[in-house]
């Protein structure tokens, strides 16, 4: 799972070489069914029961209680006393709060960068390479996280640390959204890399109004996509 989180912000997850070795038992649940939610191995409608997430993760009962109460603080899943945990599906309204919220942040941080500095344009173009070579072994969670981390490194370039952690909160429903375009529309991994190149060349000619423009184009095309999946 490494390489699904290349570029995480904020202090929700750790870095690996933080981590302990060995994770409590609740934290070890609730980064099983995390992850799983985001990439959409538990799908929106799917039901959890205590048991089968003891089993698939080697634990007892207890800890996945608490890791349940976590993730449905979390707003990932519903509980249901004697039943299970509900995952929850991506509605119609979270998909446009965290598309107008993206624009807002991301088209303020393309512009506030733009002379964008060497070390900013190198970053984002190694980041373009990977999600490549992600899109070519065909790990979608992967080109998802990479995507995700192209658009992070921009805002918190842009050096509004209240703005940052706005776009932190995003994270998990980006994740997720991001995933779920890609399974349903294949096609979307080349655009989505084409889209971030005209982004990085933008930026590159020092053209903050193309750029903001870039943005405003890719985030839209999500969100029309997604909105034909919310039943």
């Amino acid at each position: 799972m490494g390489t699904h989180t290349c570029c995480i912000y904020g202090v929700s997850m750790p870095s690996q070489s933080s981590a302990p070795p060995t994770p409590p038992a609740a934290e070890r649940v609730y980064a099983h069914v995390k992850q799983a939610v985001l990439e959409r191995r538990y799908e929106g409608g799917a039901l959890l029961t205590e048991g089968e997430l003891a089993g698939a993760v080697g634990v007892s009962r207890t800890p996945v209680r608490e890791a349940l109460l976590r993730l449905e603080a979390e707003g990932l899943i519903r509980l249901y006393p004697k039943k299970g945990a509900l995952v929850l599906p991506v509605s119609a309204q979270e998909i446009g709060d965290v598309v107008e919220t993206r624009l807002l942040v991301e088209e303020h941080a393309v512009r506030k960068v733009t002379p964008a500095p060497r070390d900013l344009l190198d970053r984002l173009g190694e980041l373009l390479e990977q999600q490549r070579r992600q899109a070519g072994t065909g790990d979608l969670a992967a080109v998802a996280a990479t995507d995700r981390c192209f658009h992070a490194t921009v805002v918190r370039a842009a050096g509004n640390q209240i703005l940052e952690r706005l776009y932190d909160q995003l994270r998990d429903r980006q994740l997720r959204m991001g995933v779920a375009v890609m399974h349903s529309h294949p096609d979307r991994i080349a655009k989505n890399i084409t889209e971030h190149t005209e982004i990085l060349r933008a930026l590159r000619t020092g053209d903050a109004e193309a750029a903001a423009e870039a943005v405003r184009g890719h985030v839209g095309s999500v969100r029309h996509l997604l909105r034909g999946e919310v039943r």
